[in-house]
């Protein structure tokens, strides 16, 4: 559920639902998901989160892969911890855990104007047995868990650390370190200051090297924190709480917006500058855009935990959040490690025959293969091997059935208009994407090529080779070749979208419509594929042509194959489209990436113009046969309307980010 599907399509929908029923429905989908084969697969694959070294990080000496935690209330019962573990998290936090469960069967209300979550009961969870069994099983994700320990709703301190002890005994042997919560249970000051000393110490027996962070409930002030401040030295670190408690009763608040930012980010440097440098803070508050998280971390948090955030910025939140951390510190270092250099500046690409230079050649190649094909469809249309292959001239199809030469034409054209569009999009991922280290820029154009080389050998499904496309993809094919000799993958260069403004939304939209497009011709490419080594026509076909098959084959039993090998060929050109194509809608729309909005620009526009010109110069206008052409004309058009600001506009990113 990547940003651009859960803003168009499926949080309007679930926002119509009760709280409960939308979160339960949600973690049961990408959760059900994530448990089927491969199902982890297509999750990392739609969202494409690369966690590079750079994201590295510790809380309180816990290796992180990120630092972004994800809040234990968003999933208490743990039914998509494998799912989200893919999004771009570092660790999880388990709870709030008691003893025992606690459970409501209250409403989860969504205050929408301050994006807000309320919870009916902040201590609910499915109890200590429940999680330590799930725990046991294995979560088949690498994330660790930090366990957030809460004594169950009215006990008394000396009961409160009889539970911390069961809860030890048996959640321990799978945390990696403890989140101790108390301050809110409303003992006097001297109880709960001896209540939090001795679970430190039954958790260094229990659970000795891990680390202990205090948990502080966010309505606590500084001044309250001046007066438990040998307490708090005394732990690994503080955990700033994210629920405002409501007075009178167990409902918690969780909500961002700029005060609550600005209270979080007050408590974080008063924190700091009290801590010193060495114990961890984490800031579990008001998170709901990637500047959010990045001022905490520059105010002196160590990680973020994301809650509410993540309902109403967009489950892309952690990647967008790892995208704009990974751009600061790149920066940052480059400035440090050359002081001459401009900030943000990195080291030259490589040089032009190194690797991307030749997928640069290899997309020029396609455009002039496609333009000179084009000519012959638009002029002779058969070559004087097609017609040794069928043993017919010219002048005989036409005597025969003229119609039988445009329709022949009108396959040719389409290829010809599809492989200039590869080639712009092959040439353009190359000079803006592997040349300067994009990972996903090269997962597209190694993917798409092997599509594409690979649906060479559907040309022989009838027997037909021919010997122009075999020798274009013998020249072809070593230029792949050498572009996978080094390549390297770097930081995008240009600095991430850290706001959810209008315009980021408005490209949530343009995004959705090119994914969808790019699905779609996806599967036009493969249905013509089947078609091609198959049926060889549909309907329509046979209607225009004003012929059956049978009487084809009986004029000529060698022009199905050889109307067969340019189905095939188109179909397997348009596959290879649609997987460039859907790879840089997937993983490419970013601020300021202009380039990518001309790609889909100039690179749609050879494809839709053979599609449609060539269909109505022939007169091959069947409104149902061209239906798909249409719609997906149409998903171009507003893709490329709706991300123009965000990808050429100019923007201003906040100083440092």
């Amino acid at each position: 559920m990547p940003d651009w599907s859960y803003h168009t399509l499926f949080k309007p929908l679930l926002f119509r639902l009760p709280g409960r029923l939308a979160r339960d429905l949600t973690l049961q989908a990408i959760g059900g998901l994530s448990r089927l084969p491969g199902g982890t697969f297509v999750i990392r694959t739609m969202g494409h989160m690369e966690l590079s070294p750079l994201m590295e990080s510790e809380l309180a000496g816990v290796p992180l892969a990120c630092p972004v935690g994800l809040s234990g209330k968003l999933d208490p019962q743990g039914t998509a911890h494998r799912a989200l573990a893919q999004f771009g998290f570092g660790y999880i936090e388990l709870g709030p855990v008691t003893v025992r469960p606690v459970v409501s069967t209250a409403p989860i209300e969504r205050a929408v104007e301050e994006e807000a979550i309320v919870y009916p009961d902040g201590y609910e969870n499915p109890g200590a047995d429940a999680i330590a069994a799930r725990l046991r099983k294995g979560t088949r994700h690498r994330l660790p868990h930090f366990v957030r320990l809460r004594p169950m709703p009215g006990s008394s301190p000396q009961a409160a650390l009889e539970e911390q002890q069961e809860l030890l005994a048996k959640l321990a042997p799978y945390a990696a370190g403890f989140f101790v919560d108390g301050l809110a249970e409303g003992w006097p000051s001297n109880e709960t200051t001896a209540y939090l000393a001795e679970v430190r110490r039954l958790i260094s027996t229990a659970a000795p090297g891990k680390p202990v962070l205090l948990y502080l409930p966010q309505p606590i002030s500084l001044e309250e924190l001046r007066h438990e401040d040998d307490t708090v030295r005394s732990f690994d670190g503080v955990v700033l709480g994210d629920a405002q408690p409501e007075p009178g009763s167990r409902r918690e608040r969780v909500a961002g917006g700029s005060a609550a930012l600005g209270v979080e980010l007050h408590k974080v440097r008063a924190l700091r500058q009290a801590l010193g440098p060495g114990p961890a803070i984490v800031a579990g508050a008001a998170v709901h855009e990637p500047q959010d998280a990045m001022a905490l971390l520059e105010a002196g948090a160590s990680t973020v935990l994301l809650h509410s955030g993540l309902v109403y910025a967009g489950p892309g939140l952690p990647k967008r959040i790892n995208e704009a951390i990974v751009h600061s510190r790149i920066t940052s270092s480059s400035a440090h490690m050359q002081p001459s250099q401009p900030q943000g500046q990195l080291p030259p690409s490589p040089s032009f025959w190194a690797n991307w230079g030749w997928m640069c050649l290899l997309g020029l190649g396609m455009i002039v293969g496609g333009i000179l094909a084009w000519l012959i469809a638009m002029t002779s249309v058969l070559l004087p091997y097609d017609e040794a292959f069928l043993e017919k001239s010219r002048s005989e199809i036409l005597r025969f059935k003229g119609h039988l030469l445009h329709f022949m034409s009108h396959d040719r054209i389409t290829l010809a208009g599809t492989m200039i569009s590869i080639g712009i999009f092959y040439h353009q991922l190359a000079k803006h994407g592997l040349r300067y280290g994009l990972h996903w820029a090269r997962t597209a154009v190694i993917s798409s090529c092997v599509v594409g080389f690979s649906s060479f050998f559907l040309y022989l499904g009838y027997g037909y080779l021919d010997p122009l496309h075999a020798g274009a993809a013998a020249v072809l094919l070593p230029m792949l070749l050498l572009t996978l000799r080094g390549l390297k993958d770097l930081p995008s260069r240009k600095p991430p979208g850290v706001r959810n403004d209008r315009i980021w939304l408005r490209a949530q939209w343009g995004q959705c419509c090119w994914v969808v497009m790019g699905f779609g011709l996806g599967i036009g490419g493969l249905t013509i594929c089947f078609v091609g080594i198959t049926d060889v026509f549909v309907s329509t076909d046979l209607t225009y042509l004003g012929l059956t098959s049978a009487e084809l084959t009986a004029w000529s039993d060698k022009v199905i194959p050889l109307i067969a090998h340019d189905r095939a060929g188109f179909g397997g050109a348009l596959f290879s489209l649609a997987v460039a194509l859907t790879a840089s809608a997937l993983w490419g729309v970013n601020q300021g990436e202009g380039w990518l909005w001309h790609t889909f620009l100039w690179g749609g526009i050879p494809g839709f113009a053979s599609g449609l010109l060539v269909h109505f110069h022939i007169g091959y206008t069947d409104f149902v046969h061209l239906l798909p052409v249409y719609a997906a004309l149409l998903l171009y058009i507003a893709g490329l309307y709706l991300t123009y600001p965000y990808l050429v506009g100019r923007h201003k990113n906040p100083e440092g980010v």
